[in-house]
């Protein structure tokens, strides 16, 4: 097949394009999860048998139950949310998914290369469809790599704990990456602006985490946390009691407006190329 062929073949599946564009990425994001993870779990056993650990935990009992969900945090469960779950995981996984959402529309009309996608014969919500798609496949690669990083060093150090629960708590983790994903999806979409996306997503995504976490301990925003994506993850503590799957689905139905707006914004919008 001629080049010009292939480059229309391509261009003609943008979801198949837009791995193959990050697979380098894709890799480096995974030996970065792998590690952290491994540098994470590694220090558990030593804290495992930590009785001034545990004495910190009891007397800040409920900054701890907010954080663990438990204020044993010597224990796999407490160690896993307090260390990974409660905050570092859903930020690592929600900027992935903002990179690539910022990106998918917005990035390739800076860099001026959204016209030869839109030269291809397809039409734009198709485009939008399969960029969201590639976001997803990626999110959710990334997500295998974490569990698989997790479950066997979880079994090297002998902690005690359902592995079918924290398979739950890390794939739980893409729907709500999604969420902020596809909101920078839209903004780039809306406004072609991978800037603003990355900025406003972001500056999102860290409110509501910091608007859920201190709802935990200062009761009169505890209401508030409702309005917060994170909540719908981590209230049930997947981790300790696996998903909550009308949460789950709450975060599906934020994630499918943002793409449909995402769809009508770019269906209508004059496109700068």
């Amino acid at each position: 097949m001629p080049t010009t062929g292939k480059v229309r073949t391509m261009l003609n599946n943008v979801f198949l394009k837009g791995l193959r564009d990050r697979r380098v990425s894709l890799i480096w994001w995974a030996v970065g999860l792998t590690l952290f993870v491994v540098l994470t779990i590694a220090v558990y056993p030593s804290m495992r048998n930590n009785p001034s650990i545990q004495d910190y935990a009891e007397s800040s009992a409920d900054l701890m139950k907010a954080i663990a969900g438990s204020i044993d945090i010597t224990s796999p469960v407490g160690y896993l949310n307090s260390q990974l779950f409660f905050m570092m995981l859903p930020i690592i996984m929600s900027i992935l998914a903002i990179s690539i959402g910022s990106d998918a529309l917005a990035g390739e009309e800076g860099r001026g290369t959204l016209d030869l996608l839109l030269s291809a014969p397809l039409p734009r919500r198709r485009a939008v469809v399969e960029k969201f798609a590639t976001m997803v496949m990626a999110v959710t690669l990334e997500a295998v790599v974490l569990y698989a990083g997790m479950a066997l060093l979880a079994l090297a150090t002998s902690m005690d704990i359902s592995y079918l629960n924290m398979a739950e708590a890390t794939f739980g983790l893409v729907f709500l990456a999604l969420v902020f994903g596809t909101l920078a999806l839209l903004l780039g979409a809306a406004s072609g602006s991978k800037g603003l996306s990355i900025g406003i997503a972001a500056a999102l995504g860290l409110g509501t985490l910091l608007l859920n976490s201190l709802g935990l301990i200062i009761e009169a925003l505890d209401p508030w946390r409702r309005i917060t994506p994170i909540y719908y993850y981590s209230e049930n503590n997947p981790l300790a009691n696996g998903l909550n799957w009308i949460h789950v689905l709450i975060l599906v139905a934020i994630t499918a407006v943002f793409l449909g707006a995402s769809l009508f914004f770019f269906e209508h919008r004059d496109i700068t190329v």
